[in-house]
Order: structure tokens, then C-alpha cells, then sequence
């Protein structure tokens, strides 16, 4: 069930080449008194293991070519209480680990462990607490130079190499996106059924957790941005307490997480099912940017390529409805274009929202291959301004999908809602 966890885990210990790799999987975090956040496991940890509980860390030997597993031991009294628990011989069988020990031996076992290895591999800086056991069990190995044992000389950041293995998604992450995209989208389909002016903010977003859930994603994989009128215009707004009104545009950004990857989904209707002369000039824009941004990714192409191709869709828009004046070469230059458009064309996605990975090498764009994932995502947002017409204000419009690059091209595959103004308003109108 858990060979791709497997392959990932041997791939790694390849490039290692030698050492040894400690991972921790994420602390639970209180969220009032006794009760905790919903937990949800280290990205990097989940990635390598597929083990979803807490209080878990991973060991690899790259020179043994061998994977260790400390977690919680089984304890019936606690899974009354909390729940089915694998324990350390429920989790080597089931996830494929080469051995498996009770969490509570993870001091006692290290030492022995680090002795000797040439090199230790661990997300250096990432949680305080973390690193003081590390050094704690790299001095205990020191203690014994008598006994002619030696640590690690060098030590190098784990997330590296972890984050360049999950920029390009294997066949098993790439059916479980396109679920989530899915899933992602039949909440977008109901929020537009369900819309109508006099609705409150959270009444549109409870419809989207709704169908979330009832697909079987059980959180969202971010809090969503339901933003209606000049709300549309704060980026991260997520008050979402406002009541919707006639004639104004409603900006949705959501998405769901299913199996621990993520959908990001951002579509932007007219409260009333109909949208004004105004209203589709900018929209038009906006869907014209995101068509050639979507375009521009292909094998090969450089990460910058759909940007690129965006932006001068939106600055020529931009023009046309006279909020800014010059050529297009020259307001992009000059950065103006700004004052409407602030953020990048979008991000990879897996199993982080904005997903790991760096998008230059060497200070070069590097290019896209197949296997990667990235949201495509322009917009303009048109604030009260004195070289504003008054007939944009508060005029918000975002619209994202998620594309993943195949052999010969790209694939949609968040496709499924509806961004055409004719269909919006059809599906709106129940047409």
C-alpha cells in the first residue's frame, strides 16, 4: 500500500550516499486549555512515511540502505480515549519499514545510531527544541572518544534535497491532485449555485466546507478568502462576515486538502448571477491573462514564462480601461502596474498549498519538466483612487486554476468550474 513512501525514502538515502537523516514529524499544538488543532503531520515527514499520527520521527542509514521509525507504542487505555494507534509493530508491517521502536527509546537508540556515520542530514534551524536534542546526542557521542567513537563531521540541510524531490509528482500524488481538484471544484459549482445577494460571507463558505466534506476532505487546504465587493480587493482578507449585495462581484478562493494535497481554486462571480458592462470588461481582462499564462506552461519553458505572458495581458488591459496610461513595455518597466496588480502569476502546489521547491538555480529561472504543478493566477484589483472611473471601484477579480505539466503540455485540473461569463451566469441562473 505504502511502496511509493518506499521508493521515496530509498531515492533519497541515494542521494544522501552516505549518513544518517533524522526527521521529525510535526508537534501537536494546543489551541485552548485541553483542546488542540486539528492535527495534521509534518509535509516532508508525510511525504516519506504516509504515517499520519503524531509524536513520530524518521531515521534513515544511508550507508545500511535501512529506514527506522520511533512512535508512539500501542496502549488501548489511550485509544479509548483517542483513537486506533499503530504502534512501532503495526507501523513496520504496514508502512514498510525496515524496523520500528517506541518513541520513548528515541534517546537511548541515536547515539548509537550517529556513532561512526560520516555525515548528519536534519532540517537544521526549523524548531529550537528539535536541535537541542540533536546536539544533545551528538555530545553523548563525543563523551565517548575514549572508546575511540566518533559524531558526524559534516551536517547538511535535509530540506534540499526533499524539496527537489517534491517539486516533480509521481503517478500516486498525481491521481490524489487531480481528486483534490476535483473535489476543490464541486464546491466552487455549489458556492455559484447557492449565491444570492442578502447571503452573508460564511453562509457561501459553509457551502463549500459542506461539499468539501461530504467528497471526503474534511478540512480545507487553507482558510478560505470569500470576499464580497470591496473585500474582493484585500488579498488574504478571511473575515468572511460580510453580507453580500446587489450588484457587487463575490472573489472565492478555496480549496480542499485530500490526503494531505492540496486544491487551490479562485473564481469571481457577480452576486446576483449577472454580471454588469463594467464588471466584464475587467473579468474579460483577467480570464484573457489567465488563458495566456496557462499557455505558456510547457516542458522546458522557464518558471517566469507565464508571469511574463500575464502581465502584459493585464497591463494592456490596464490601459484600455484608462486606469493607467503609456505602453505596456513602459508601465511594466516603471512598475506601476502595481497599484492593480501586486502579486505573482502563482506557486506549486502538492502537499503544501504553496508547495516546496526553488524556482531559480544558480540565480537562472529554471524550467518546468513533467511531473510539476503550479497554479496560474492573475488578477486586478481596482481600489478608490483619484485616477480611477468611478464606475471600477472595489472591483476585485482573481481567477486560478491548477495546472500540472504533462509529456507535451499541460493539464487543467481544476477545469471542472465554470470561468466563461456565459457560464457562470447560466450555472447562477439555473438556466
Amino acid at each position: 500500500m505504502y511502496q511509493s513512501h518506499a521508493e521515496r525514502r530509498r531515492r533519497l538515502m541515494l542521494q544522501m550516499g552516505e549518513g544518517i537523516a533524522i526527521l521529525p514529524t510535526a508537534p501537536e499544538v494546543v489551541r485552548n486549555a485541553d483542546s488542540h488543532y486539528p492535527y495534521r503531520a509534518d509535509s516532508h515527514f508525510l511525504y516519506l512515511t504516509g504515517f499520519a499520527e503524531p509524536e513520530a520521527v524518521l531515521v534513515l542509514d544511508a550507508a545500511q540502505g535501512r529506514s527506522i521509525l520511533f512512535c508512539r507504542e500501542k496502549n488501548i487505555e489511550r485509544e479509548v480515549w483517542e483513537g486506533f494507534r499503530f504502534g512501532p509493530d503495526g507501523a513496520r508491517e504496514a508502512f514498510g519499514f525496515d524496523e520500528a521502536h517506541p518513541l520513548a527509546e528515541l534517546d537511548l537508540r541515536l547515539p548509537d545510531l550517529l556513532s561512526g556515520q560520516k555525515a548528519l542530514w536534519w532540517n537544521v534551524g526549523r524548531d529550537a527544541a528539535f536541535d537541542v536534542r540533536v546536539n544533545g546526542w551528538l555530545e553523548s557521542v563525543r563523551q565517548r572518544y575514549r572508546s575511540g567513537e566518533q559524531p558526524p563531521a559534516l551536517y547538511h540541510d535535509l530540506r534540499w534535497p526533499l524539496d527537489e524531490m517534491r517539486m516533480v509528482k509521481d503517478a500516486g500524488e498525481r491521481a490524489t491532485l487531480r481528486r483534490a481538484g476535483q473535489v476543490s471544484a464541486q464546491g466552487h459549482i455549489q458556492a455559484m449555485r447557492s449565491t444570492r445577494p442578502g447571503m452573508m460571507e460564511y453562509q457561501v463558505e459553509a457551502e463549500i466546507l459542506h461539499t468539501f466534506i461530504r467528497h471526503g476532505a474534511r478540512y480545507p487546504a487553507y482558510e478560505s478568502i470569500v470576499a464580497g465587493g470591496a473585500n474582493a480587493c484585500t488579498l488574504h482578507y478571511a473575515a468572511n462576515n460580510a453580507r453580500l449585495n446587489d450588484g457587487e462581484l463575490l472573489l472565492i478562493d478555496a480549496g480542499c486538502e485530500l490526503n494531505g494535497y492540496a486544491g487551490d481554486i479562485t473564481r469571481t462571480i457577480p452576486v446576483n448571477g449577472k454580471f454588469s458592462a463594467a464588471q466584464r470588461d475587467v473579468y474579460e481582462i483577467v480570464l484573457a491573462a489567465e488563458l495566456a499564462g496557462i499557455a505558456a506552461v510547457k516542458p522546458d519553458a522557464l518558471w517566469n514564462a507565464p508571469g511574463d505572458a500575464a502581465l502584459k495581458v493585464l497591463v494592456q488591459g490596464m490601459l484600455d480601461l484608462q486606469l493607467l496610461t503609456g505602453t505596456v513595455d513602459g508601465v511594466i518597466e516603471s512598475g506601476a502596474f502595481r497599484q492593480f496588480y501586486m502579486h505573482g502569476i502563482g506557486h506549486m502546489i502538492g502537499l503544501d498549498v504553496h508547495d516546496v521547491g526553488q524556482r531559480k538555480l544558480g540565480g537562472q529561472w529554471r524550467s518546468y519538466q513533467p511531473g510539476m504543478c503550479t497554479t496560474i493566477e492573475p488578477g486586478l484589483y481596482i481600489r478608490p483612487a483619484d485616477n480611477v472611473p468611478v464606475a471600477l471601484h472595489n472591483i476585485g477579480i482573481r481567477i486560478e486554476d491548477d495546472v500540472l505539466v504533462t509529456e507535451d503540455g499541460r493539464e487543467v485540473y481544476t477545469a471542472d468550474v465554470p470561468k466563461e461569463i456565459d457560464e457562470i451566469e447560466i450555472l447562477m441562473q439555473g438556466v
